[in-house]
């Protein structure tokens, strides 16, 4: 796997995951730790592209 496509399959993951924590945030019965669980896993996708990109 090239780096471009590495790069565009974790970008794609980190956008879904936004879409996750946005809809969960809205739903009333979704646990707190649900949430903090998420935002952790993009923050490291988050991370992780920056990493690659520079």
């Amino acid at each position: 796997m090239s780096l471009s496509s590495h790069l565009t399959e974790l970008k794609k993951k980190h956008h879904t995951l936004s879409i996750e924590v946005e809809e969960a945030q809205r739903s009333p019965g979704i646990d707190d730790l649900h949430i903090a669980q998420l935002k952790k896993q993009k923050l490291k996708l988050k991370e992780e592209i920056e990493r690659l990109s520079s």
